[in-house]
């Protein structure tokens, strides 16, 4: 069948279909930390830093972005282009967003969650972003929780990210994560990192030394919970103590009365201009090391296979 026929199926780029039929290592990237993750285009530097990461480990990168009417699996330069100059104009798609963003012909910059509903249809096992949806603070008063946890739960994929976004509440995302039954493997540490620092996260349900581990212990999850996910949580290699930031951030963005899907990028650029841009290169630096590491369990994961 055509993408003409069925018009929200995914355009694969014939290297990663390829490699996927070859059950070669595929790894997904989101196209959102293009539009909406950095200021001034450099999220488009950082995306492709990401690509460059990803192969240089012996994987396939597929960038995942929806562009006139068709979800695009991998993307070229001139492609990721569009998004970077698009901004926060182009959509946030999530899971729910896709069909919409399709059928309207909507830039649509894919979260972890819209990223890893594709990998679901294409078959991707392994993903690198740099922090999670989650539990948001005051989720009493909000009951604001990201789509990234649902969809992880019924996606058999591993993300690696540096933690849930530190914007969020850190221990009741831990919490959740359990609830849905979504494995949290630390990376060379005990606990979850918090996105800018690998300190004093709640306790991980397993740690591993190295990808060969990692990628056993995903094939015995995908066997044992056959659509499910699992996280793998890489502290950041620089760390920054962000945590009175945050919350100075998040007072002055629910001030301005911004809420949904703009929180986060407000927060963050709060968080760039609190901390004078130092939060930007720990950003860009855990996003690149976690594509890498992504690609890394991924190359071992096909290689027992």
């Amino acid at each position: 069948m055509t993408t003409a026929q069925h018009p929200a199926a995914p355009q694969l780029t014939g290297e990663i279909s390829e490699a996927l039929r070859r059950r070669e290592p595929v790894v997904a990237l989101e196209t959102t930390l293009v539009s909406h993750g950095f200021s001034a285009g450099r999220g488009l530097r950082v995306a492709l830093e990401s690509e460059e990461r990803v192969r240089a480990a012996g994987a396939v990168p597929a960038t995942i972005g929806v562009l006139d009417g068709v979800i695009r699996v991998g993307l070229t330069s001139a492609e990721l282009e569009r998004f970077a100059a698009a901004g926060t104009s182009a959509r946030k798609v999530g899971g729910r967003d896709l069909a919409a963003a399709v059928i309207q012909g909507a830039i649509g910059s894919t979260t972890v969650g819209g990223t890893l509903a594709v990998c679901r249809l294409a078959g991707i096992r392994f993903m690198g972003t740099g922090g999670i949806g989650g539990v948001h603070r005051g989720f009493a008063e909000s009951l604001d929780v990201s789509a990234d946890l649902p969809q992880l739960a019924r996606t058999q994929a591993m993300v690696v990210c540096s933690g849930p976004k530190s914007i969020l509440d850190v221990s009741a995302t831990s919490e959740l994560l359990e609830t849905l039954g979504i494995p949290v493997i630390g990376w060379r540490t005990s606990t979850l990192p918090r996105f800018y620092t690998g300190a004093g996260g709640p306790p991980v349900s397993a740690t591993v030394a190295d990808a060969v581990e990692a990628a056993r212990i995903a094939d015995a999850h995908w066997q044992i919970n056959a659509d499910c996910g699992l996280i793998l949580g890489r502290p950041p290699t620089m760390s920054l103590d962000v945590e009175a930031l945050i919350t100075e951030a998040v007072d002055r963005v629910r001030a301005e009365g911004v809420t949904g899907q703009a929180v986060t990028p407000a927060v963050l650029a709060t968080v760039e201009e609190l901390t004078r841009g130092l939060s930007v290169e720990v950003n860009r630096r855990l996003i690149a090391d976690n594509a890498a590491l992504a690609a890394e369990v991924a190359v071992a994961y096909a290689s027992s296979g």
